[in-house]
């Protein structure tokens, strides 16, 4: 009986022998993960990091089963991306300056050159169009384009709010209302993003789209009118370079053209020498050459810019931006395929988008938010769209 007491004494425990257990294997972890960072340890911090970001982005390309051919194509060129935005970012104030440099060289033609010859030469009728319609024209392009680049395009809130959202920014990490996206260059998300305009140096979104749009329109209508009401003053001016180009080789005292003149044989009584050419001022030559200047510039930009401006009159008829139209695509193929029918939830009808776009309540705001310049803010606030903003009582549609 005592040998059995002593024996039963001396068995372990099971939850002493379980713990032991335990930090045994506490002990051989702890020694296999030295051993394992040993060597990557000794390796600079930068190092380190740029093979963990390294590492982490290989990850990223087949991280889970939603990753198909554009996620890794986005990834593959996202240095391309980066780069193009940080050149963006860096000539957005240089590309604004070109815009009021070339703007300005066609208002000093005008004034300076353009304007004596329409006081001197048109009819009281044609002077008070275009003294009329040119300076309208120059007022909707300064205001719009001074709004659009000193208005922000709208931010969602950073702070914690009961405001609805689709989604969470991957690069900002705050909720993203319905139409916010997030831009590369200005590095934040914008309310009702339509694209980054180098131009403006200024992202287009929910608050300066209709200054953008306006500009745009106007700028194209000036080129236009400066394309048409110039073309024969083009074609005179061009002429007329031509003509004194090829008269500055029959100078004073050299024989005229024509093989028989050249070797001196002449009918008699007739001279060998011509009549001086009128003489080509400097002056004139600089205003022949400011003539074509303008005609080609306005003439240019009137076919770029008017594309882009009918690519955007045609989004606003489909209540729908740049992004979205993307999406809207790829969003209505895959319902295709399943046999449904993919409808904008933001498109209210034509006529209502142009009012909802142009702020139009009554039909008084056609003139004076249209047609005359403007500083209304647009239809709410960006973060919400849940309700159609135009209403019935207003204006019969």
């Amino acid at each position: 009986m005592e040998s059995e007491m002593v024996r039963s004494r001396m068995r372990p425990c099971p939850t002493f022998l379980l713990v032991l257990l335990r930090w045994v294997r506490l002990r051989m972890c702890a020694r296999r993960w030295r051993y394992s960072n040993g060597n990557n340890s000794r390796l600079p911090l930068c190092v380190r990091q740029r093979w963990a970001y390294l590492k982490l982005m290989v990850n990223s390309l087949y991280y889970n089963s939603l990753t198909n051919s554009d996620v890794v194509m986005d990834s593959l060129m996202e240095p391309i991306f980066w780069m193009v935005d940080l050149l963006t970012r860096w000539f957005g104030a240089v590309f604004v300056c070109l815009v009021v440099i070339l703007t300005s060289s066609i208002l000093l033609i005008a004034y300076v050159g353009l304007l004596p010859l329409i006081l001197n030469t048109y009819s009281p009728p044609w002077i008070v169009w275009h003294i009329g319609y040119g300076h309208w024209n120059l007022i909707m392009i300064v205001f719009h384009y001074y709004k659009a680049t000193k208005t922000a395009p709208g931010y969602p809130p950073t702070v914690k709010n009961d405001i609805p959202f689709v989604s969470v920014c991957k690069k900002c990490i705050i909720p993203k209302p319905a139409r916010t996206h997030h831009c590369g260059i200005c590095n934040t998300c914008i309310l009702k993003m339509d694209h980054h305009c180098p131009w403006l140096n200024n992202c287009v979104g929910h608050f300066n789209q209709r200054y953008f749009f306006c500009f745009c329109l106007s700028m194209t209508l000036g080129c236009v009118y400066c394309s048409i009401s110039g073309r024969n003053l083009f074609l005179d001016a061009y002429s007329a370079i031509e003509r004194f180009k090829h008269m500055d080789l029959d100078k004073s005292g050299v024989p005229v053209t024509g093989m028989g003149q050249l070797i001196g044989i002449l009918p008699p009584g007739q001279s060998t020498y011509q009549t001086p050419p009128p003489p080509y001022t400097f002056r004139d030559k600089m205003f022949h050459k400011s003539i074509i200047y303008m005609w080609v510039l306005t003439s240019t930009v009137a076919v770029a810019l008017g594309g882009l401006t009918i690519w955007h009159a045609v989004l606003i008829s489909r209540g729908e931006t740049s992004i979205e139209r993307h999406i809207n695509n790829k969003e209505a193929e895959r319902m295709a395929k399943h046999g449904k029918v993919y409808k904008n939830p933001f498109n209210y009808g034509r006529l209502n988008n142009w009012k909802v776009f142009f702020g139009v309540e009554k039909r008084s705001h056609w003139l004076t938010r249209v047609l005359l310049p403007s500083g209304h803010a647009p239809y709410g606030n960006g973060l919400t769209w849940d309700i159609c903003p135009i209403r019935k009582d207003m204006i019969p549609v």
